[in-house]
């Protein structure tokens, strides 16, 4: 990511309101991610599931669900919400989109969001 990208996010504004209820399976992706968070080529040991990678991984499932499109149209506004939501989680912006992304393409997927 260049630095443009990477500190756009400081300009994000916050996004309107969306419900994205019905659009995406949530107990069904995070079920996923946390089954396979391990065997991911980002995967670092000393991070945790629920308090470093489910976010990310949240982030990117639902911001497909609420914005469509492309990942690279949508990708300020979700580095802006993995600010937002981050809390301790050990990973960097730059850890983290990798995450954020494998869950926005897994969940593009319909057949292997089911899985």
């Amino acid at each position: 990511m260049n630095a443009v990208a990477q500190d756009s996010w400081l300009d994000q504004e916050d996004d309107p309101v969306v419900t994205v209820e019905g659009r995406i399976d949530f107990r069904a992706e995070d079920a996923y991610w946390q089954a396979v968070h391990r065997s991911q080529p980002y995967y670092r040991g000393e991070c945790g599931y629920e308090e470093d990678y489910a976010p990310a991984y949240c982030v990117g499932y639902i911001g497909f669900a609420q914005y469509g499109g492309t990942f690279e149209d949508a990708e300020k506004s979700l580095i802006a919400n993995w600010v937002r939501i981050k809390g301790d989680s050990c990973l960097t912006v730059d850890e983290a989109i990798q995450a954020i992304r494998a869950a926005w393409h897994h969940a593009s997927q319909p057949a292997l969001a089911a899985a």
